[in-house]
């Protein structure tokens, strides 16, 4: 995870096959993710109650010597030159708004939708802003017309608008959006940077909210700029009130009747931001509890900047060198179903941790942790919060009794090792014949491994091995004695004995205490074989 295509390829032909599918005009990130979308609505239709909608956009960017083959971001203040003149540089890149579908409580389902583009496709659009109110600039030539796009077909492609309630930043403060969303049937929960018109006209929403008393307190927990825990005490206010439309679209869109919720925080903290939400929403708010329940809903938003982090910390999606807006849209794609992926396990450990393990990880899998990492304490039940702890250990997370529950960057390190180690066991058990990939007879695959064909030119290579592995350097003159001078003969050879190793080393196949069954293999044994059997036992 993270790391580059010829990496990840390991050869020319499979290196180049991939440079040719992310290049291929016929594949898009539609086509990309289209059997992510089928299984995330399958999720949602295996949930109950209300699924949250989750839209943001992001944006990466790229060191490149010429940007017209992938696109730009936007102009940055560069500071003035010798002369005083202020500078400005175009930043390399490409925009990507997506859409999460997740549960009421921060369960991560899965994509809905995702867009690509650069600002080449809205170039203008700045300008012609500037000549007339930007209000009455149509919302089809606006970038804000992706938020529309994604709410629809995130609605359509789950078949429960009713269910569905899409939650948006200050960006999504649209008005077409809220007519969208009624027209479609579905609901929003946006926080609003708008001063609308309200009522018939002579009064904004401001000037309502100012006339609603305080309807109730509410006590969370935040951290300061240091990171310490503090209380914060909010202030709601809630009022149900009617909404008009910009004046240059008062023809084209009807009024709202829509509920508008304030959270403010009391006093003025010393090393932090204020606490101050406004927050609109056409779902009912009628007591303390539900307008707090829209607050907790919306605090969730901030588990899709979770969702873009992983995208950028974790698949290093900025650090790949492919030359054009579609490759590298492509690449992000299949980045984003690997990002959903860890970001879903790291939430399922909170929210199920007592599901079989068979819900996220395969059979081979539990078998490679089961004997890659040790269990502390013993636990009878092995449930899936057992494993996906075993992943963190795996990625560094130390498992204290006062430890939280692990994070997104463990996990995230700890599946590339597993991977690795999985990959490692399935061609370890295709090269020593049919076994069972769960190891569940270690002793037969033992004496299976021994009998392979270790031959006296495995000698040479094996001693200078054993030298190095620390548990084993002193069978060193044992292996001198049973091989000689010998060398090794082929790198097959090298590689089959380097897979044994490796299977030592990570405790998955362990030699030793052979039971009577096996004799009779080890009687077929020659002397080197039985070195080496006498070395690991």
């Amino acid at each position: 995870m993270g790391q580059s295509i010829p990496l990840v390829c390991q050869d020319w032909a499979n290196t180049k096959a991939a440079y040719r599918f992310f290049s291929n005009d016929r594949v898009s990130e539609a086509d990309i993710l289209a059997g992510h979308f089928q299984s995330t609505r399958d999720r949602v239709a295996a949930t109950d109650g209300l699924v949250l909608v989750l839209h943001d956009t992001t944006e990466f960017t790229y060191q490149r010597e010429k940007s017209e083959a992938i696109g730009i971001t936007k102009n940055i203040n560069s500071g003035r030159d010798k002369a005083g003149r202020l500078r400005s540089h175009t930043v390399c890149g490409i925009l990507m708004h997506s859409s999460l579908a997740a549960t009421t409580d921060g369960l991560p389902l899965g994509l809905t939708s995702v867009k690509f583009w650069t600002r080449k496709k809205f170039k203008g659009t700045a300008a012609l802003k500037k000549k007339i109110n930007p209000t009455r600039v149509p919302i089809e030539k606006k970038e804000s017309i992706r938020w529309l796009e994604n709410l629809k077909q995130s609605t359509e492609l789950l078949e429960e608008p009713g269910r569905c309630v899409h939650i948006g930043d200050r960006e999504s403060d649209i008005y077409e959006l809220f007519c969208a969303a009624q027209q479609v049937g579905t609901h929003f929960l946006i926080r609003t940077c708008v001063n609308r018109l309200a009522g018939d006209g002579d009064r904004t929403i401001a000037e309502e909210m100012d006339e609603v008393v305080v309807k109730g307190l509410h006590r969370v927990e935040v951290r300061d700029s240091s990171g310490d825990p503090e209380k914060a005490v909010l202030e709601i206010r809630y009022r149900k009130i009617r909404v008009l439309p910009p004046i240059g679209k008062q023809k084209r869109y009807p009024a709202l009747t829509l509920t508008v919720i304030h959270a403010e925080e009391r006093g003025t903290p010393k090393n932090r931001k204020k606490i101050e939400w406004k927050l609109i929403t056409d779902l009912p708010v009628q007591s303390r509890k539900d307008a707090i329940e829209k607050l907790e809903w919306y605090a969730l938003r901030w588990k899709i900047e979770v969702f873009h982090k992983i995208l950028k910390s974790g698949c290093k999606a900025e650090e790949s060198k492919l030359r054009t807006a579609q490759r590298l849209a492509n690449l992000i794609s299949v980045f984003c179903i690997l990002s959903w992926r860890v970001f879903w396990i790291t939430m399922l450990n909170r929210s199920a941790p007592g599901a079989l393990p068979t819900l996220a990880l395969t059979t081979t899998e539990i078998a490679v942790l089961d004997r890659l990492v040790n269990d502390k304490p013993r636990v009878r039940r092995k449930t899936l919060s057992h494993y996906l702890t075993k992943i963190a250990r795996l990625g560094g997370y130390l498992a204290r009794a006062n430890d939280p529950p692990p994070g997104n960057t463990v996990m995230w390190r700890g599946l590339s090792r597993l991977t690795d180690i999985a990959l490692g066991a399935m061609v370890g058990a295709e090269i020593v014949g049919t076994c069972h990939i769960g190891f569940a007879d270690e002793k037969a695959l033992s004496i299976r491994i021994l009998a392979i064909g270790f031959h006296e030119r495995a000698g040479g290579y094996l001693r200078s091995a054993t030298r190095s592995f620390g548990p084993f350097a002193s069978a060193a003159p044992a292996l001198d004695d049973a091989f000689g001078d010998q060398q090794l003969a082929s790198t097959q050879q090298v590689l089959f004995i380097g897979l044994v190793q490796g299977l030592l080393h990570a405790n998955i196949v362990r030699f030793g205490n052979l039971d009577r069954d096996a004799d009779r293999y080890v009687a077929g044994l020659d002397r080197p074989q039985k070195a080496l059997l006498s070395l690991v036992e």
